[in-house]
């Protein structure tokens, strides 16, 4: 058994990543993505890498299956039952306004609807000291009513379990065994172990609507697995960047929400460890969407909490910010003016250029138009693109707009790179980040494409396409750690402190993290437990979650103001002011395991040799340019632009005045000039 495989499952297709332990090799390919029965396109996908698939020592994917549930609502129907006087905490949620001068703003529409929440009697102090006993016959009566009218899941999520999860867990008990294995049952305390009762409700709903579904395409997974004699457990990634078995992502569903994409940032993380850089920008540009997420001081740059389709979740989370901007994002003209997506052609028809059907203009069509694509080596030699359905798809466009098809075709591009540029601001300049002090790391099937006109608008001097860029999201997936994340309440004024009760409970959660790891197969040696707490200033409602050295710091001497001084220079970083003199409180502690993997990034995989390149017109800023068109796999030495280098999962422009050459880890990297 010597290979280690990753796959990103996609919505058109499941790109696959390979690694051969025993040569170092590095492979990758993709196989149509089977929305029937994932299953299908997954063994198909590994067909294209492995021999013989008894020899997988390691497997991890990427799903989407929980997102495209909640994004296309159709998850499961979910009673929740709440704490007697509590049952509209859901439907009111928080009265603040997301988007303050949009007139039209609704808040988002409960996946549960008020008939369907119930209430059981009991009820804890804040404290977790039980004042009433838990109402047991109002749990039974949740249960029959779940049972009688086809239930898919039951929520529950009562007052204070986060202090004491005593009520929580014996409805847990009824409710399991008044329905059995059929019914999905989520304990809000087990999901997210915080204050906060909305998010918290939230978060439980978040798991119980998804949960069903993720739950039936692990299992299938595995069975189909055991079916073909493979005795590889399959693993998942999660939304934090880190790893898991698939029987634990059964019982934590909601941990897989954002699986697919953030294997892009796991990559981004390991290619700055690489390249010795401490900060990137991941951008991942495909057909439909265009996420960007950061690499912070080598680590992705992760959330406690997020908010998914306007639904607060806690759970650590990769920060990803996603427009609808990709090669399939349709031009068109609005009150005389040009606009591009957030409407795609997707992958049927998709652009007029694939020769499907479609007729009107799109990004690729655009980059088609403007000679920036080899129409006759795309995607490997896969497809070759129809040259003329793109011009006359741009052309009716240009007439509508009375503009020359070409300057149209790159006005096309220039308001794509346009919304991208912006959609990284959003995640730093809008967060007092520079994005001029981050490498852009560029990936997808057309991140390549657009990452040098990306970094220029933003000033971003040095682009890194990795290897096998479209299939980059598996690949970052083989070098994520298996992780845990624990959390406890903890909230302390400073002037009632006690350190040593705070390292005694930090040694707790890590023997518990240790302990998961071990669970997870990760042997003693691969294990580690970080730590950290979150913070606020005395009267502040949100807070700042500082890391510790280790879980004996806080009964250290002088604690107390080194992590105060810490808090005050978090707290200028990310709001550009402290009050160092205010008082603090200690609100939640944290505790994550890590377990890690042997690293395959640095085998460069061997390419055979390739026919020499081509010459080709190309236009930039309006000029023709005859420019290269060279195979990846045959570069050596510097190459200045204009040039094109294409490989077989994705297309990279160099424009002119930039200067590429491939690193000894096989990246591209390519020196942006400033115009």
């Amino acid at each position: 058994m010597s290979y280690r495989v990753a796959m990103d499952i996609g919505g058109t297709f499941t790109d696959v990543v390979c690694y051969d332990e025993r040569s170092g090799a590095v492979t990758a390919s993709k196989a149509p993505t089977t929305p029937g029965d994932l299953a299908e396109g997954v063994f198909a996908a590994l067909g294209r890498v492995v021999d013989d698939p008894a020899e997988i020592s390691f497997f991890v994917h990427g799903t989407t299956q929980g997102l495209n549930a909640l994004l296309e609502r159709k998850g499961a129907r979910v009673l929740l039952l709440a704490s007697q006087g509590g049952r509209d905490v859901y439907q009111i949620a928080r009265g603040n306004r997301d988007r303050m001068f949009d007139l039209r703003y609704r808040k988002p529409v409960p996946l549960v609807p008020r008939q369907d929440v119930m209430e059981a009697g009991g009820r804890l102090d804040y404290r977790g000291q039980e004042l009433v006993p838990l109402d047991e016959e109002a749990v039974r009566a949740a249960a029959r009513r779940a049972r009688a009218e086809g239930f898919d899941a039951v929520a529950v999520c009562l007052l204070f379990s986060y202090a004491n999860p005593a009520h929580e867990l014996r409805a847990g008990e009824i409710l399991r065994a008044e329905l059995g294995e059929d019914v999905l049952v989520v304990l809000s305390h087990e999901v997210a172990r915080e204050w906060r009762e909305y998010e918290r409700t939230s978060s439980a709903v978040l798991e119980a609507y998804t949960g069903p579904v993720v739950r039936r395409y692990l299992a299938r997974i595995e069975r189909r697995f055991a079916e073909r004699g493979l005795a590889v457990p399959v693993h998942v990634m999660q939304s934090s960047g880190g790893l898991v078995n698939a029987s634990y992502a059964m019982r934590r569903p909601l941990q897989t929400l954002l699986s697919g994409p953030v294997g892009g940032t796991m990559g981004g993380v390991a290619a700055a460890r690489l390249m010795g850089r401490e900060n990137a920008i991941c951008i991942d540009m495909g057909g439909t969407s265009f996420d960007v997420s950061l690499v912070v001081n080598g680590r992705p740059d992760v959330s406690a909490e997020a908010r998914i389709e306007g639904y607060p979740v806690l759970m650590p989370i990769v920060n990803l910010h996603t427009i609808g901007a990709g090669g399939g994002s349709l031009a068109y003209s609005e009150a005389g003016a040009l606009r591009v997506g957030p409407a795609s052609a997707g992958a049927v028809p998709g652009p007029a250029c694939y020769g499907r059907g479609g007729t009107r203009a799109t990004v690729t069509d655009a980059n088609v138009v403007l000679g920036r694509v080899d129409p006759a080596w795309f995607a490997g030699g896969l497809m070759t693109l129809d040259v003329e359905a793109a011009g006359t798809a741009v052309a009716a466009l240009a007439g509508e707009l009375d503009l020359d098809p070409l300057l149209l075709a790159e006005g096309i591009c220039d308001v794509a790179n346009a919304k991208m540029a912006q959609a990284i601001r959003t995640l730093t300049v809008e967060h007092g980040i520079e994005p001029r002090e981050f490498a852009l790391v560029a990936f997808g099937g057309a991140g390549p494409m657009h990452a040098a006109f990306i970094a220029r608008e933003l000033g971003i001097s040095e682009v890194v396409v990795p290897r096998f860029p479209g299939a980059f999201s598996a690949w970052g997936m083989l070098e994520a750690d298996v992780r845990r994340d624990l959390t406890q309440p903890y909230f302390r004024p400073q002037d009632v402190l006690d350190g040593a009760d705070m390292a005694r409970n930090f040694a707790t959660l890590g023997e518990e993290a240790l302990a998961a790891l071990s669970a997870q197969g990760v042997p003693e040696e691969r294990r580690r437990v970080e730590h950290a707490v979150d913070m606020r200033y005395e009267g502040q409602d949100y807070t700042l979650t500082i890391p510790l050295r280790d879980a004996a710091e806080p009964a250290g001497p002088g604690f107390l103001e080194t992590i105060a001084a810490r808090y005050a220079e978090a707290h200028t970083g990310r709001y550009g002011h402290a009050t160092p003199e205010a008082p603090v409180e200690f609100v939640m502690l944290r505790s994550t395991g890590f377990g890690s993997f042997p690293r395959t990034a640095a085998a460069v995989p061997e390419a055979p040799e390739e026919q020499a390149g081509h010459v080709r017109d190309v236009i930039f800023d309006g000029t023709v340019h005859r420019t290269p068109v060279l195979r990846r796999s045959a570069l050596d030495g510097e190459l200045s632009g204009p040039a094109i280098v294409v490989e077989e999962t994705a297309t990279t422009v160099i424009p002119p005045g930039c200067v590429a050459a491939v690193d000894p880890n096989g990246f591209l990297i390519v020196k942006v000039d400033s115009l």
